[in-house]
């Protein structure tokens, strides 16, 4: 494969992943319930076993795909923070809510997400107030 075929390719795949973060971010962003980042759960584990085994599959594999889209976009044009955060948070892993707590922490995470659902016409984030101890030197 030559230099300029991947580069084109390159190319082809940054606006791909530009589009789509553009119209699947939001859409993800405005799916989620309102106290997503205080609870950390989503109902699917009421399901029977085999559908909840084959949603907690689906889940993982395009919240890994999103964590990879949104690596990517921290080089390339798109939402690469947002799209990170969404692919950690359907993700299940050991210590998933301590990463996704730590990254939602960040004040213009939360006003891009609750941004968007303000333009999507739902109610905001609720985010778990976190207490800093200060020190005193």
């Amino acid at each position: 494969m030559a230099l300029t075929d991947i580069v084109a390719l390159l190319g082809v795949l940054s606006i791909f992943m530009f589009v789509g973060s553009l119209l699947f971010v939001p859409w993800l962003v405005s799916r989620l319930p309102e106290d997503y980042f205080q609870n950390h759960r989503l109902s699917y584990r009421q399901r029977h076993p085999v559908a909840a085994l084959l949603v907690l599959i689906v889940r993982n594999v395009i919240g890994v795909v999103l964590f990879g889209a949104g690596i990517a976009m921290l080089f390339l044009p798109g939402q690469g923070v947002l799209t990170m955060l969404l692919g950690l948070s359907l993700t299940d892993f050991p210590g998933k809510h301590k990463l996704v707590e730590w990254s939602v922490q960040r004040h213009r995470v939360q006003q891009v997400l609750n941004w968007i659902r303000r333009k999507e016409g739902k109610t905001e984030f609720v985010f778990r107030k976190v207490y800093r101890l200060e020190r005193h030197v």
